[in-house]
């Protein structure tokens, strides 16, 4: 870089930031130097001490009516999703994990933004036969057709992290992959191993920031090897 030139500086806008990979999103944003500003879109109140920093804006409500809080945003990362027995119902689920992703990043889009970052899941695929693998891929078809310059989905497998933390209800899969602990995990293929939440966070944030064109996908063995 020529001497006297400033880096190029972005506003990173974070959707579903109370969650286990939107809140090690936003800690690792917070810190970036690439970011002059953060947005965040938020179902709940940020804990006090995240909230008061004086890079962020913290939009809370209805995530449907927030979608068009998107001026000047330049990256947009969408960590957000629930479960079926969470949400109540496939419609419900579809709902969010489809319908609110594509419509922030529809948002986000028209308000100028060129790159996005969608945490999807492993076995993202419209054709499936299992309902959650098919809202999954079919939201990411629907992401990717919206015109945004460089499109990173992550798809990581089961994720380890402390929901009840962050007060969300427990998923016995993932307490379970946790109770096992990490030496027996290291048995499991890497392609399907459950991956730290901390984890898939840095790799779509290195992804984003490289602004590659195109469209691409992070693996979870791929995500796996760049913690390793």
């Amino acid at each position: 870089m020529a001497q006297g030139l400033r880096p190029e500086r972005r506003v990173a806008l974070v959707a579903g930031a109370t969650g286990l990979i939107g809140r090690a999103l936003l800690a690792r944003l917070l810190v970036d130097p690439l970011y002059e500003r953060i947005e965040v879109l938020a179902r709940r109140p940020l804990p006090a001490d995240v909230a008061r920093h004086d890079r962020l804006t913290v939009h809370v409500g209805d995530m449907s009516s927030l979608a068009g809080a998107t001026a000047d945003v330049t990256d947009v990362f969408v960590a957000l999703g629930t479960t079926i027995k969470v949400a109540g119902s496939q419609a419900a689920f579809k709902s969010i994990d489809h319908d609110l992703v594509v419509a922030i990043a529809r948002a986000a889009r028209e308000a100028g933004a060129t790159r996005i970052g969608v945490v999807s899941a492993l076995g993202a695929d419209p054709e499936s036969s299992v309902f959650y693998n098919r809202v999954k891929g079919e939201m990411e078809a629907d992401v990717a057709a919206l015109g945004y310059t460089s499109v990173t989905f992550a798809q990581p497998s089961l994720l380890l992290g402390d929901r009840a933390a962050l007060g969300q209800p427990e998923r016995p899969i993932e307490k379970l992959a946790i109770r096992l602990g990490t030496p027996l995990m290291r048995l499991v293929p890497r392609s399907v191993r459950p991956i730290r939440a901390d984890d898939v966070a840095a790799s779509l944030i290195v992804a984003m920031a490289s602004g590659r064109p195109g469209i691409h996908r992070l693996a979870s063995g791929e995500m796996q090897a760049r913690a390793a």
